[in-house]
């Protein structure tokens, strides 16, 4: 028998006797997630560094701080969200009351990315933990270190029968795939996104589907440009732009594009130095072959800001990209880098147009003053999330439900979502004995006019 096996028999066990369905255990497992992440803050900042070359202030501010805060928030709220909730009952079926009960669905797979391969993994994990299932958590191959301490963590905090890491490459996804979960979330590309989808198909299993997509910013006419240029500039560039939410593209204002670009010079040059190579909060890219797949992007268009690159240190500089046509490379996929590409636009309309024309995207970012700009925008696009005025900061509010729409992914997540997400609602209805209206049993000769007049 398998590890896999061996895993999902002790996991089918402990399911079965209950524990995880008790509230006290699923607070109790939460805070000892909460003390392990603590106790190992360090050693995760060091996993970071090795696989992403991220700084210890990044790891916290956009990974390890992010977790910390939806644990506290979810801990806080649980039993609440947790407790039957009573809904309304139709007239007609009194006397009776109404109520949707919040069970676990079982066994949980997560699937997580590299990217920010410990947020993505943890994340889900504390939603499959709030709502009682036992849970089995893959992280990705592309980011070793840092699996390797996820694994450390939950191995040293549960029993392997109640939350267990299994560490390997495509090969041990695929097997795990050919098992039966009651729930599969998955993060990461849409093509991968399908496989997953369709292994699932086979047991009819339910799936979260957590992808990706292009996903543009708008600079309207009428904008302070030195707030929104520096904000771009964030949510471009943190983690060398392998951010699933960070702007895709840009598309400013005609009469604003001269001096936007000018301003994200201004706030690369600030935010990494004259030589964002040798910038102690500048990211690497993953891997060759992201970095390879990235430089070929550059073949076209017009680099008006970066293009650097070291493929020893797997090092591309903070750049932007002009004078494209959108049926560029660059623009037919997900970047999932530190490249932006630039273009102008004349009219709102236009806009709508171009992203409305193309698959839906994760996110969507509009910087603008006219607050009936931003609602047109929001009204006629469909998007999973997004922000006025800033950029990808939604993420980091445990509030607000996080996922894509269309081929950028199905399903939310995050504090209440999460709970949500991984819990089965049964509705139950609950009659009385003391009344059962006589329109309701035959025979129905001459009750329809009145049935018809009280449903009326």
């Amino acid at each position: 028998m398998t590890e896999i096996d061996d895993i999902l028999d002790a996991q089918e066990q402990f399911f079965k006797s209950g524990r995880s369905r008790d509230l006290d255990f699923r607070l109790e497992n939460l805070s000892r997630l909460k003390k392990g992440i603590i106790q190992n803050e360090n050693a995760i900042f060091e996993a970071l560094k090795k696989d992403l070359a991220k700084s210890s202030y990044e790891s916290f501010l956009t990974e390890v701080g992010v977790i910390r805060d939806e644990i506290r928030l979810v801990s806080r709220r649980l039993k609440s969200w947790n407790r039957p909730r009573r809904v309304k009952t139709p007239f007609f079926l009194w006397p009776a009351s109404s109520r949707i009960h919040y069970e676990p669905y079982g066994r949980v797979l997560i699937i997580a990315p590299w990217n920010y391969p410990f947020l993505l993994s943890i994340s889900p994990l504390i939603g499959s933990i709030a709502a009682g299932n036992c849970s089995v958590l893959k992280p990705s191959e592309y980011a070793p270190h840092t699996a390797a301490i996820i694994s450390e963590i939950v191995e040293a905090h549960f029993d392997r029968g109640y939350a267990a890491v299994i560490e390997g490459d495509a090969q041990t996804g695929e097997a795990l795939l050919r098992q039966r979960f009651d729930y599969i979330f998955f993060t990461g590309s849409e093509t991968v996104g399908k496989m997953v989808m369709s292994a699932a198909a086979k047991f009819l299993t339910p799936v979260t589907l957590e992808l990706g997509g292009k996903s543009p910013c708008i600079v309207d006419q009428d904008v302070d440009l030195d707030p929104a240029a520096r904000r771009i500039v964030f949510g471009k560039y943190v983690n060398a732009g392998q951010t699933c939410i960070a702007p895709d593209y840009l598309l400013v204002h005609h009469s604003n594009k001269s001096k936007l670009l000018d301003l994200i010079r201004k706030y690369v040059n600030r935010f990494y130095g004259a030589d964002p190579h040798k910038s102690p909060d500048y990211a690497r890219i993953i891997n060759a072959s992201h970095f390879n797949r990235l430089r070929l992007l550059l073949e076209k268009g017009e680099v008006i800001i970066g293009g650097q690159s070291d493929p020893q240190d797997l090092y591309i500089a903070p750049t932007v990209i002009t004078h494209l046509s959108w049926d560029d490379p660059v623009m037919q996929a997900e970047i999932f880098g530190p490249i932006l590409p630039v273009f102008e636009f004349e009219d709102l309309s236009e806009v709508i147009s171009i992203i409305n024309a193309r698959p839906k995207p994760l996110a969507l970012y509009i910087f603008s003053r006219r607050s009936e700009n931003c609602r047109r925008v929001i009204d006629e696009v469909s998007f999973g999330t997004g922000c006025i005025n800033d950029t990808i900061v939604q993420f980091a509010n445990p509030h607000l439900p996080f996922g894509g729409v269309g081929s950028s992914g199905n399903g939310r997540y995050h504090g209440h979502a999460s709970f949500d997400v991984f819990s089965n609602k049964k509705s139950v209805l609950k009659k009385s004995f003391a009344f059962d209206p006589p329109l309701r049993f035959p025979p129905y000769k001459n009750k329809l006019p009145i049935l018809k007049k009280i449903l009326r």
